[in-house]
C-alpha cells in the first residue's frame, strides 16, 4: 500500500496521502488496490475520530484513466458496468464510515477527483487559481458516472447542478465555495490538513457530521425533486433546450440530464445504479471514443509541441507589428496585447488605426463591466497598443503580421515596403486564408523567414491558428510562429502550402455542396436545416451569407489571375451562383445588403423570396440522408485529400483543425476520426454510392483504401 501513505495521530485522525506512481493520482488498477486496502484498514480501526484524504501531488486527483476508457467497446458494456460499480462501491464505503471524512484539496480535483471529494463529508480547498474543481466529462463525450451526477444533484439541487455537469465548468475554489460545491477554503497548502483536522475535532460530538446529507432521515433535495410544481419549467424546457443545443448528437448530455432528474426523486443507491448503467452505454459508445481521442489525446499532443521543430530553442515574441487595423488586424492586436506583447497597429491613416485600437478598448471595457478585470490592468493592456500610420514605428518588431485584403499584388508591395523594419532575426507572417505562402514569399528578401499565420474571425473568440509553411520556410520561422501562437493562448496546427491550405479549402466544400444542392432544386430551408442537423454550427447558405458571397467572387477572380479556373471541381456551380446572385441581383451577402437571406431591423431574417424562383424545383427528389451525407462527406473527403497529399502533416492537426477552425461536429471527433468510427469499408461503400448518384467529387481517396488494408485506424 506504498502509494497511499497512512498516518494516525494522537487524536485518532487518520490522514491518507495519495502518492501514486506517475505524475498524478488517477483511477486505475493501482488506485483500486490501494483504495480497497485503505478502506478495509479504516473500517477495522478502533477509536477512529476522522479521516483526511490528501495528495502528495500538485494535482489532488485526476480522475479516470482515459487510456482504458477509449478502448472500451459496446460488447464490453456489462464488464465496464461491473467495474464501475465496484469503484463506486468503494466510494460508498467511504460514505458509510462512522466518522467524518474530509477532502483536503491542494490542486485540481476534476472528474473522478471531484467525485472522490463528493464522497467525503466535508471539502476544504486551497484558495488559489491553480486549483480547479469540476466535472469536465461531458466535454469528452462522457458524463460523471462515478457518482458525480447523482451526488452533485443531491448536494446543490438539480437546477443548480446541471450547468456544472453539462457545460463541464471548472471553478476556482472561491466560486466553488459560493455555489456549495466545497465547504471551506484556506489561504495556504500547508494549512489544508490542519484545517481538516480542526474541522473533525470541532464536530466530534455531532453524530450527523459523519452522515452524508442525502443519507439523513427526512433529507430534502435543495430546490425540490424534478417532479415538483416549482420545477415544472426545468422538467419541460430543459430537455427541449438541450436537444436544440446538441441536436440530439451528444448522448452523454441527454443521459446526464436524465440521471440528474431521476437522482432528484430516488434514493441514493438506486440513483447510483441507474447512473452506472447509463454510463456504461455512453462510455462504450462511438461519441465517447471520438471525443476522448481528439479532445484529450490529440489536443494534448498538439499543445505539447508535436508539430514544432525540436531542434530550435523557445522564442518569446516581445514586439509585434500588425499591418491593417480592420476586423482581423484589430483582433490580432487585442489577443497579442492580452498576452503582454507590445503591439504596433498600423493602417494607411491614423483614423483607421485608432478605430482598430478602439476595438480592444471596447473588449476591455466589457471585461471591466463583468468584474473580470480592473481599470488599472485594462489600461496597462491598452497602453501596449500603439495605433499609427507611420512605417517607422514598426522598427525593431520581431514579428510583423500582414492582415490586408487577399490580393497577391497588394501583399507583395507591402512586404517589400515594410520588411526592412523587422529586427535582424525577425520573421514575417501573412494572415492569408487562401493564397499560397510560397508565392507570397517571392516578394521577401528572406523567404526562409516568411510563414503563413491564418487567424479565424472573430480572433478574440476563435481558438485556432493555422500555421502554413512555404517551400522555403525554415524550422526557425515555424518554431517562432508556433511559440507566438501558444504565447497568445491559441491552439496551433501546422500545414504545408497549397491554395486554400487545409481549413479554407475544406470549408469551401461545405459551401460548394450547398450550392450544388441549391442549383439542383433543393429547398434552401431544407439545406440549412440539414446542415445544422449533422452538427455544423450553422447551415451552409447562412454561413456563406455571413462570410459573404462577394468574398467568394473576389476569390474566384484572384484564382483566375493565378490560372486556377476550376479549383476542387466547383467552378461551374459557383460561377453560376455568383452571376445569379451578385452580377444580376446585387446580392453579395449580409454585409452587402443581403444575399441568400433578407435581414430585418428587428434582427430577424428569411430567405430572399426570388431565390425560390431562381432555383427551387418542387419535383426534385432527394432524401434527407443523402443531403446530410453530401454536406458531411464532401468535407471529410477533402480532409482526406489534404492528408493524402501532405498538406496536412498529422491526423491530430486534421481533427483539431476541422473542429476548432471549420466547425466540424464535435461528436465526430473531427473529419478524420469520423472515418475511423464510420468504418473504412462502410465509408468506401457510401462514397461509391454518392459518386454514382451525384458525381466524381465523392470518389473515395486512395488513402482510405490503403488504410483499410492495414486494419489500423487513422491516428
Amino acid at each position: 500500500m506504498s502509494v497511499f501513505k497512512y498516518e494516525r495521530d494522537n487524536d485518532g485522525i487518520v490522514t491518507v496521502t495519495m502518492d501514486m506512481t506517475g505524475p498524478v493520482n488517477a483511477m486505475n488498477a493501482e488506485y483500486h488496490e490501494a483504495m480497497s486496502e485503505t478502506i478495509a484498514k479504516l473500517e477495522a480501526e478502533q477509536g477512529l475520530t476522522g479521516v483526511v484524504f490528501a495528495s502528495a501531488k500538485k494535482v489532488f486527483f485526476a480522475g479516470g484513466d482515459l487510456n482504458d476508457l477509449v478502448k472500451a467497446d459496446p460488447d464490453q458494456a456489462e464488464a465496464f458496468f461491473n467495474a464501475t460499480e465496484e469503484m463506486k462501491a468503494g466510494l460508498r464505503r467511504i460514505e458509510k464510515l462512522p466518522v467524518p471524512v474530509v477532502a483536503a484539496i491542494n490542486g485540481a480535483a476534476l472528474g473522478g477527483g471531484y467525485e472522490l471529494c463528493l464522497a467525503c463529508n466535508h471539502r476544504i480547498a486551497f484558495d488559489h487559481k491553480s486549483v480547479q474543481i469540476g466535472l469536465p466529462e461531458c466535454s469528452l463525450g462522457l458524463y460523471p458516472g462515478g457518482g458525480g451526477v447523482v451526488r452533485l444533484t443531491k448536494l446543490i439541487g438539480v437546477e443548480k447542478a446541471l450547468p456544472y455537469i453539462l457545460e463541464s465548468k471548472r471553478l476556482v475554489p472561491a466560486k466553488a465555495l459560493k455555489v456549495g460545491m466545497i465547504d471551506q477554503v484556506v489561504d495556504s497548502i500547508d494549512a489544508l490538513v490542519p484545517a481538516a483536522k480542526e474541522y473533525i475535532l470541532s464536530v466530534k460530538d455531532d453524530e450527523l457530521a459523519a452522515v452524508q446529507v442525502w443519507d439523513r432521515k427526512g433529507y430534502r433535495i435543495p430546490g425540490g425533486a424534478i417532479n415538483t410544481p416549482r420545477n415544472v419549467q426545468t422538467a419541460t424546457m430543459g430537455p427541449a433546450m438541450l436537444s436544440q443545443k446538441t441536436r440530439g448528437l451528444m448522448p452523454q448530455m441527454t443521459a446526464a440530464m436524465d440521471v440528474a432528474f431521476q437522482a432528484s426523486m430516488l434514493d441514493i443507491d438506486t440513483a447510483l445504479r441507474i447512473e452506472g448503467r447509463e454510463f456504461a452505454k455512453v462510455a462504450t459508445g462511438p461519441v465517447a471514443k471520438n471525443m476522448i481521442s481528439t479532445f484529450f489525446f490529440q489536443l494534448n499532443k498538439i499543445n505539447g509541441g508535436a508539430s514544432r521543430p525540436q531542434n530550435v530553442g523557445k522564442n518569446l515574441t516581445r514586439k509585434v507589428g500588425i499591418l491593417g487595423a480592420g476586423m482581423m488586424g484589430q483582433g490580432i492586436a487585442y489577443v497579442s496585447a492580452m498576452a503582454g506583447i507590445e503591439v504596433v497597429l498600423k493602417d494607411i491613416s491614423q483614423d483607421a488605426a485608432d478605430k482598430g485600437k478602439a476595438y480592444s478598448e471596447k473588449l476591455l471595457q466589457k471585461r471591466i463591466s463583468r468584474g473580470q478585470m480592473d481599470e488599472a490592468k485594462a489600461k496597462g493592456i491598452l497602453d501596449l497598443i500603439l495605433a499609427t500610420d507611420k512605417n517607422e514605428d514598426l522598427q525593431g518588431c520581431d514579428l510583423i503580421i500582414e492582415a490586408v485584403f487577399e490580393n497577391i499584388g497588394l501583399k507583395h508591395g507591402i512586404t517589400k515596403e515594410i520588411e526592412p523594419y523587422l529586427s535582424e532575426d525577425g520573421f514575417w507572417g501573412s494572415n492569408t486564408s487562401t493564397l499560397p505562402i510560397t508565392q507570397l514569399a517571392e516578394a521577401s528578401a528572406k523567404p526562409e523567414n516568411f510563414i503563413g499565420i491564418h487567424f479565424f474571425s472573430p480572433v478574440d473568440k476563435m481558438p485556432l491558428v493555422e500555421i502554413i509553411c512555404g517551400e522555403q520556410t525554415s524550422d526557425e520561422a515555424l518554431a517562432k510562429a508556433f511559440d507566438y501562437t501558444m504565447q497568445i493562448r491559441k491552439t496551433p496546427i501546422v500545414v504545408n502550402d497549397s491554395l486554400g491550405f487545409f481549413t479554407s479549402r475544406t470549408f469551401g466544400t461545405y459551401l460548394d455542396e450547398a450550392a450544388h444542392l441549391l442549383t439542383e432544386g433543393t429547398n434552401p430551408v431544407r439545406i440549412d436545416s440539414l446542415g445544422k442537423a449533422i452538427g455544423m454550427p450553422v447551415g451552409p447558405l447562412q454561413i456563406q451569407d455571413e462570410t459573404s458571397l462577394e468574398l467568394s467572387r473576389k476569390a474566384q477572380e484572384t484564382w483566375a489571375e493565378m490560372g486556377v479556373t476550376d479549383k476542387w471541381g466547383n467552378g461551374d456551380v459557383i460561377r453560376r451562383v455568383i452571376k445569379d446572385m451578385i452580377t444580376d441581383n446585387g446580392r453579395g451577402g449580409r454585409y452587402h445588403g443581403g444575399g441568400y437571406y433578407e435581414y430585418h431591423e428587428d434582427g430577424s431574417k428569411n430567405f430572399w423570396p426570388p431565390l425560390y424562383d431562381l432555383y427551387y424545383n418542387a419535383d426534385y427528389q432527394i432524401s434527407d440522408q443523402d443531403i446530410k451525407d453530401r454536406l458531411m462527406f464532401r468535407q471529410v473527403i477533402e480532409t482526406l485529400k489534404c492528408l493524402e497529399t501532405g498538406v496536412l502533416r498529422s491526423v491530430a492537426d486534421a481533427n483539431i483543425g476541422s473542429i476548432f477552425g471549420i466547425g466540424a461536429p464535435a461528436h465526430t471527433g473531427g473529419f478524420i476520426q469520423f472515418v475511423n468510427t464510420y468504418g473504412f469499408e462502410a465509408f468506401i461503400a457510401r462514397c461509391d454510392e454518392l459518386a454514382a448518384k451525384f458525381g466524381d467529387r465523392f470518389n473515395c481517396p486512395d488513402i482510405v483504401k490503403e488504410q483499410a488494408k492495414t486494419g489500423e485506424l487513422f491516428s
